[in-house]
């Protein structure tokens, strides 16, 4: 008897400029109803391209080989009426960002109703009650008051909610989960994977995990298949995979976790930064005159200390307050309170006034492809901010890139590249290089390793404890990999709702947290 899904000998070139390029080759496995298998591997391994070939989504440009069979039915070659019918309906897929899923222009009624008008005719009253169905089937609080939210007014669990309410629309016997949980907070992340789980087992679909997070595949998955280079080098039942792997790059990928701590702060280091009670709020203004109503407490007293060489990791869940804090420290946002930087209060200055400091705060952001201009070099986004600040100006600036290049592990002979010609890692590099080429005294990383594949994640960590070592570099570190953050920190700071529940020293606050709300945040880490 063959399995739900099976996929045999699955091979996909995508054809470009008259050349082809083989990304997926000879790919075998199966789901099984109520089972969840896992496709795990780093970026750019195939895990996306071989899913997306199950129900042909791959476009003109792919050529594919192989089987690839949905409850006995060939799906390889199939035509359009039978792909339509099995796309949505039998076969559902959650993508990694909901936002670039979702219709921004349309309520999230709408978009559910369209699947199910689609493929069973709902409409009316009966459409509206299977939705709130849906939404509270997935944990969507007081669903009705949401039905007429667009995106952006939902948080960023709510969305991946709707997203799985969307893709459960049509009782599916298979879910493609593709990265479902990588830009979620850690609890967030805990109850969408519980919520799977519950879901598979009462409806007994057949579950296909894509994701490069291992300790998500061992907590959710059956059986796991490892890939590198387009090819599974390694698949079996999850006990067997983690406790004996047998592949080299298996192992690798296991044992490839941040860890250690950074080396201790001087003694006698001197502050960089520092708030007392800092406070950012903002007003809630309604009617013709725009009156304000209330206010959104976004940072509620905050008082925290940053000394060269010294980690501050900040975490929290989304809206949290975690980069409204790290922005008005930098001055970027409006705030009260005071604010003193290398010795200087400048919770007053002018625009023109922080210009002179600008240089020594800078920022790397979470997504490293969003944040580099793709029409700029490496050599230019790098330089940029050389002219700008007059660092050095004896100096050759192709010299100077030509040395940050190096110091953040990047080949200086790729500078005259574009973004899109680099990793994900590199790219990231690129950006601290960016950061580091002006000398700054603090460095603000808003999630810079999220959307990372682990090992790279590790190299980055190693990377940033290197550059704080040689240059006695402030960071504020926000994120919610908090093993991570155990990894890059030596002070923590929880925040929740805009209020710091929890701050002080890394390893005593992870040994012996004080509050529930960090338990509850350090469990669902685990």
């Amino acid at each position: 008897m063959s399995a739900l899904l099976e996929v045999r000998d699955l091979s996909v070139s995508f054809r470009q400029d008259g050349q082809l390029t083989q990304a997926v080759k000879g790919v075998s496995f199966a789901v099984e109803r109520g089972e969840t298998v896992a496709l795990v591997g780093e970026s750019g391994s195939g895990k996306s391209v071989s899913a997306l070939s199950t129900v042909a989504l791959l476009g003109d440009s792919a050529e594919v080989s192989g089987s690839v069979t949905y409850d006995g039915q060939q799906m390889i070659g199939a035509d359009e009426t039978l792909l339509r019918k099995v796309r949505g309906n039998d076969i559902s897929f959650i993508f990694q960002e909901p936002m670039t899923s979702l219709n921004p222009l349309h309520t999230i009624e709408k978009q559910l109703a369209e699947s199910l008008a689609l493929h069973q005719g709902l409409a009316g009253a009966a459409a509206r009650d299977r939705i709130l169905e849906l939404m509270n089937k997935v944990g969507i609080n007081d669903a009705e008051s949401r039905l007429g939210a667009y995106p952006h007014q939902l948080s960023g669990g709510q969305r991946q909610r709707v997203m799985i309410a969307m893709a459960l629309a049509n009782k599916p016997d298979v879910l493609i989960a593709d990265e479902p949980t990588t830009a979620l907070d850690v609890t967030i992340q805990a109850q969408i994977l519980d919520l799977l789980k519950e879901l598979k087992d009462s409806e007994g679909m057949g579950l296909l995990f894509i994701t490069h997070d291992l300790g998500i595949v061992r907590r959710i998955a059956d059986r796991v298949c490892v890939m590198q280079h387009g090819e599974i080098v390694e698949q079996g039942p999850t006990a067997q995979i983690f406790d004996n792997p047998a592949h080299p790059y298996t192992q690798k990928l296991l044992s490839a976790e941040p860890s250690g701590a950074p080396d201790p702060v001087p003694e006698r280091a001197e502050e960089i930064v520092s708030t007392e009670h800092l406070k950012v709020w903002f007003p809630i203004q309604q009617g013709f005159l725009r009156r304000t109503v209330g206010h959104v407490k976004a940072v509620n007293n905050a008082t925290i200390s940053v000394r060269a060489g010294e980690t501050l990791g900040i975490v929290g869940e989304s809206g949290s307050g975690k980069t409204t804090l790290a922005l008005a420290i930098m001055r970027l946002i409006s705030s009260e309170g005071a604010i003193t930087f290398m010795e200087q209060d400048v919770r007053r200055w002018s625009t023109r006034e922080l210009r002179r400091l600008r240089k020594d705060m800078q920022i790397v952001f979470q997504d490293p492809f969003g944040s580099l201009s793709p029409r700029m070099t490496c050599f230019q986004i790098i330089s940029e901010g050389l002219s700008i600040h007059k660092v050095d100006p004896n100096r050759d600036e192709r010299e100077l890139v030509h040395e940050v290049m190096l110091e953040v592990g990047l080949d200086p002979a790729t500078m005259d590249r574009y973004p899109h010609e680099f990793s994900g890692g590199q790219r990231q590099r690129i950006a601290i290089a960016r950061a580091m080429v002006l000398r700054p005294r603090l460095l603000v990383l808003d999630e810079p390793t999220s959307a990372l594949d682990m090992t790279v994640q590790v190299q980055i960590v190693e990377l940033l404890r290197g550059l704080q070592q040689k240059y006695g570099l402030a960071y504020l570190f926000i994120s919610h990999d908090l093993k991570v953050v155990r990894a890059m920190s030596h002070k923590v700071l929880v925040m929740k709702r805009g209020d710091v529940v929890e701050y002080g020293d890394a390893d005593a606050l992870y040994d012996n947290p004080q509050t529930e709300y960090t338990r509850t945040l350090l469990q669902a880490a685990t």
